[in-house]
Formats: structure tokens, C-alpha cells, sequence
């Protein structure tokens, strides 16, 4: 007999961003999965570069599909109806339900969030309907005040749904206490009295000298601590937004990776097998003179694949990529990397800015067009020549043709792709997540130069960290306390 939740939903905000909401979210889920408890994962709204393929065929933030895994589920874009994708300073591409809808300005889109909210509540009743219990990620802060108005990532949709709160702090910043008196303090009073508690998190040092400002807190607010989370050190979890700058102890003299890290990079996840990974030095740097030489270059995924190149031209990355091939390097294309590798990026409808076409690096003998439908979708395969498995996804809005493709880096489920140089030195494909499996990073490495197999298992370091999440919150959180509050709340309604 599946076990009773003891809510139906609960909702994660925080003081600041980053202060531990998709971290705290995905302890939850795993915890109450645990219980055997039916649980999902679901933010109302997000923005983020990094984005995960759903099984429906859409796209969300990539901190919700690895929620999604903490549930024992596969993505689906319910679990995150709105998700915004910067283009530029102060636009963005809409995506709703997973799917594309358009660029919008900052303005635009604030006029919009009317409609956007319909779309969001759509997508909890079918969560609702369809789980015992959901566990909400807010956005940011719920006392950006500039926000409040039609507000659909925070107090609004908790205010909307009435969801109960509890309110994450990271003590790692300093100032903890202000941080959560100061976002209460310009919280409406039906707002308040939906907050049942406190999470402390990244916390370090002797908790007996942290319990005077505890106590005065709770006396203070007249709402409890539910848990002081220690800062766990080498934790893996995919990083959302912010570029991962984990490394494994690679010697000084390891295998160099170097990535130009361009305005619109998007998808950074791709590399982090790669930082984990013994042997590998990974830099990500802006201009070449920030890097001393390379055995491999890698071009990332782009938002902007036109706009990037241009960067990459003006800091001078196509001289120093035309050296490292001369001396002998490899050179590896991701998605709109590999775009950059072909002759031409034609833009007719102005999908990634205005309408218009660039020249390519013209490495690889095929052209590119951007087209309005995205393709989404989940994959594997084997390298073409090899009996080594590869498995990703695709997020792209172009589509390459040309004789290149007809000697492809990889066979997968539905065709071949991307495509790899006569010499050999030059290869690409729009697969992310291309280093995820071992064997795959180990047969990339392997053409790149480097032939030790030490990848790491990517999806077991991941499972593995969510399971230590759990453990975390398990010994650290006062779960009668937290199921306490939100009863309190209930009948105080």
C-alpha cells in the first residue's frame, strides 16, 4: 500500500539566488520518495542556459529534470511550464510547455505573464492529479519587489495555489539572520503566515555558537529553524546557471581541454564530466592569452551561435584555433560549436537576432540554416567506426547540410550526426551530453590524445550525490516540525 504524504504540496524560496533552493527541493524529493510516497518536482518559472530534453519532447531547467531523478521519473515539462532562455542583456526566448514560443523583451514578457500563468497552473493540476505530493521551487527572492507585480515564480503562485513555504538562507554569504528577518519583513501578512519555517544552509564550525542567534530568531519571527544544513564538501549536483568550477586533481601537466567561453555559452553541464575526470585539465577562458596551449579546443553550445562567432573572432580565437590545428591539435564542435565549424550560419528569420548570415570557421564543408521549429529530443548510439555506445540530447534550432555530413561522428537512434574532417583533426556534432557515458568520454579522449580510460561514471556520481543530499536533510532536518507547520497552516486558513 503506497504510504499517505503527509501534504500534498510544499514550495522552496529563498533569501537570494543560490541560496540551496533546487538543492533543497532535490533533497525533499528523494526523502519522501524514500517514505514510498509518490512525489514530482515543479518550478512555476525559471531562466537558465542549461536545459534538459523531457520525454515529451520539450525542454526544462536542468535542475528540475535531476529533481525528476531524485523522484525515480523521467522529465517532463510540466514539471517546469515557463523557462526563459537569455538572448541578450534584456531579452529572452519564451518557452511554454516546453516548446518555443518567441523572444520577448523584459517589458514584453511582463505584460505577458497573465497568459504565462494560466500555462503554469495547467501544469499543476496535472501534477497534482497525477502525484500525492509536490515539491515547489521558487525563483530568485520573494521580496524582489520590482517583481511583485504579477509575480508567478514566488509568493504569487504559492498565494495562488495556497502552498505552504519554508524559507532557505545560505549562511555561506554572511548574514544570515538579516537575510530572512529583512525578506519577511517585506512580505504581506497573508505572505508571512504562509512561511512554517527556516532552512540554514552551507553551514560550518561549531553549531553550539551558532544557537544563540537560533533561539533569538524563532522568538523573533515566531517561526521555527526546521534545519542547519552543514556544507557538504565535493557534493556533485549539475550546476543550473552559475559555470561549474569543479575539478578533479588533475597533475599540473594532465591532458589540457580549453573551452572559449563565450557570452551566450549555454549548456556548460556537457563539460563536467570532464572536470571530474583525473587526467583532464579543464579552462574556460575568455580570450586566448589566458590559456598557455591546448591538446584539445572545444566550441560549446551557443543561445547566440552568429553573435558568439563574432566574439570568437574579435578576441582572436580563430587565429589561435588555426595554430593548435597546425601543430597538431584536436578541435571538437557541440552544437552551435559545431555550427561555427561549417562554411556559413544563415539566419532568415532572425531566431538568434537580426536576419542576416555569417562565414563559419569553413573547417568543415557544410552550411547551416536556423529554422523556427526546435529540435528536441533524447538519443544514443555508437560512434560511427567504433562498437562504443553514446547517448545525449539534442536543443537545436538549425539544420546543417553538406558533404561533411556524409563522413559522421556518431550513428544513432534516428541517423547519423555530425561529422568528423578527413584528417581527422576536426570533428562535431549537436549531441549534448556526448561525454556523459565513460566509454564515450574515454573514446573522445582517446581521439583527442589521450588514451588512459579514467572517465568518471557520470550518472552514478550524480545518483550518488542525491542520495547523500537525502542522508544530509534525513539526519539534519526536524521533519515533525516541518510536517507540524504545515498542519498549523492548514487549519489557521
Amino acid at each position: 500500500m503506497t504510504p499517505k504524504s503527509p501534504f500534498p504540496a510544499l514550495m522552496v524560496q529563498g533569501t537570494t539566488s543560490d541560496a540551496g533552493k533546487s538543492t533543497l527541493v532535490t533533497a525533499l524529493c528523494r526523502y519522501y520518495r524514500r517514505q514510498g510516497v509518490s512525489v514530482a518536482p515543479f518550478k512555476p518559472q525559471n531562466m537558465a542556459l542549461n536545459s534538459a530534453v523531457t520525454v515529451d519532447g520539450g525542454e526544462i531547467g536542468r535542475a528540475q529534470a535531476a529533481q525528476a531523478a531524485a523522484c525515480g521519473l523521467p522529465p517532463h515539462s510540466d514539471m517546469n511550464p515557463v523557462l526563459l532562455k537569455p538572448n541578450s542583456d534584456t531579452t529572452a526566448q519564451v518557452i511554454i510547455h516546453g516548446k518555443v514560443l518567441q523572444n520577448q523583451s523584459a517589458a514584453q514578457y511582463h505584460d505577458y505573464k497573465k497568459v504565462a500563468k494560466q500555462a503554469v497552473l495547467e501544469s499543476w493540476r496535472r501534477l497534482t492529479e497525477q502525484y500525492a505530493m509536490v515539491i515547489v521551487e521558487g525563483a530568485g527572492s520573494p521580496a524582489e519587489i520590482n517583481l511583485r507585480a504579477g509575480d508567478i515564480a514566488n509568493m504569487g503562485f504559492a498565494e495562488a495555489v495556497d502552498c505552504p513555504v519554508i524559507l532557505i538562507a545560505d549562511i555561506d554569504r554572511g548574514g544570515v539572520f538579516a537575510h530572512l528577518v529583512g525578506t519577511l519583513e517585506l512580505l504581506s501578512d497573508s505572505e508571512r503566515r504562509r512561511v512554517v519555517g527556516f532552512v540554514i544552509n552551507r553551514f560550518r564550525g561549531d553549531i553550539g555558537l551558532l544557537q544563540p542567534g537560533l533561539d533569538w530568531l524563532e522568538t523573533k519571527t515566531g517561526k521555527p529553524v526546521l534545519a542547519v544544513l552543514p556544507y557538504l564538501h565535493d557534493l556533485y549536483l549539475e550546476a543550473e546557471d552559475a559555470l561549474s568550477t569543479r575539478h578533479a586533481a588533475a597533475d599540473a601537466g594532465g591532458f589540457q581541454v580549453v573551452v572559449p567561453h563565450l557570452p551566450s555559452f549555454s549548456n556548460h553541464t556537457d563539460f563536467d564530466p570532464l572536470q571530474l575526470h583525473p587526467g583532464v585539465k579543464v579552462s574556460f577562458a575568455k580570450r586566448p592569452d589566458q590559456v598557455d596551449g591546448a591538446d584539445l579546443v572545444v566550441l560549446p553550445g551557443s543561445k547566440a551561435v552568429r553573435s558568439d562567432l563574432a566574439q570568437l573572432r574579435e578576441r582572436g580565437w580563430d587565429g589561435f584555433i588555426r595554430r593548435h590545428l597546425r601543430y597538431g591539435g584536436k578541435l571538437l564542435g557541440i552544437c552551435g560549436g559545431f555550427q561555427m565549424l561549417g562554411q556559413t550560419i544563415a539566419d532568415p528569420l532572425g531566431l538568434e537576432g537580426a536576419p542576416g548570415q555569417a562565414e563559419g570557421l569553413g573547417l568543415l564543408d557544410m552550411a547551416t540554416e536556423l529554422q523556427a521549429e526546435k529540435c528536441l529530443k533524447r538519443t544514443a548510439g555508437r560512434f560511427y567506426r567504433l562498437n562504443t555506445p553514446v547517448a545525449g540530447y539534442e536543443i537545436h534550432l538549425g539544420i546543417s547540410r553538406g558533404p561533411a555530413l556524409s563522413s559522421p561522428l556518431f550513428e544513432l537512434a534516428d541517423g547519423p550526426d555530425g561529422a568528423i574532417a578527413a584528417d581527422g583533426q576536426v570533428a562535431g556534432s549537436y549531441l549534448h551530453g556526448l561525454f556523459d557515458l565513460p566509454e564515450a568520454c574515454d573514446a573522445l579522449l582517446a581521439w583527442a590524445g589521450y588514451s588512459a580510460n579514467q572517465a568518471v561514471d557520470f550518472n552514478a556520481l550524480r545518483e550518488a550525490g542525491i542520495e547523500r543530499l537525502a542522508d544530509c536533510l534525513a539526519e539534519h532536518c526536524d521533519f515533525a516540525k516541518l510536517e507540524a507547520g504545515v498542519r498549523r497552516f492548514g487549519s489557521e486558513r
